[in-house]
């Protein structure tokens, strides 16, 4: 993990001396092409200032999805072939069977969990999902995680960072997993 450790290294010196812009374009840049998540500068600019964390997660939940709405735009003009070349063939194959099956729930899974958000922002205009549905169910994917960040680290600063680092993305999985458990059960109930 040295090389993940020294990129988000790399951004940290590279944005942080932007403060809030830096946050705001590394979340619009993130979600289109950049591999180093915002959580990155959220949460040492949110420990600086714990009670403006839930503004720092506004800024990063915006910019986050006007960079996701600049990722669609790029899969629906570049289409499958967009994907391809920067996914493979068997990612781009996995994406759009998520998207057959799922369409609204992969946005919304990949914008909360530690999946690449990035390339679900993309088949998004490749598959030509609904612009609106697209950047809806981004708001409130991306909302739900940079906030509960932003709420954790407001109540419990410094304690909570070891948690936010190390495991972060396994509760992120859990709360998922539960939520469609809880959604399938709720409509095979209704069914019978």
């Amino acid at each position: 993990m040295p090389e993940v450790s020294s990129i988000a290294q790399w951004v940290e010196t590279v944005f942080m001396p932007y403060n809030e812009l830096g946050l705001f374009i590394l979340a619009f840049i993130e979600s289109s092409f950049f591999p180093v998540p915002p959580d990155v500068l959220l949460i040492p600019l949110a420990l600086r200032r714990p009670l403006y964390a839930p503004e720092l997660a506004l800024l990063a939940s915006v910019g986050s999805v006007l960079g996701g709405t600049f990722g669609y735009w790029l899969g629906k003009k570049g289409g499958r072939p967009l994907l391809r070349r920067f996914f493979g063939e068997a990612r781009t194959e996995q994406v759009a069977e998520l998207f057959r099956r799922y369409s609204v729930w992969a946005v919304a899974i990949a914008g909360f969990t530690p999946i690449p958000y990035k390339i679900f922002t993309i088949a998004s205009g490749a598959f030509l999902m609904n612009l609106r549905q697209f950047i809806l169910v981004s708001l409130a994917s991306r909302s739900a995680r940079f906030f509960l960040e932003a709420v954790l680290i407001m109540y419990y600063g410094e304690a909570v960072v070891d948690f936010l680092t190390s495991r972060f993305e396994s509760v992120t999985l859990f709360i998922v997993i539960l939520a469609l458990s809880i959604s399938f059960l709720v409509r095979k109930r209704k069914k019978h």
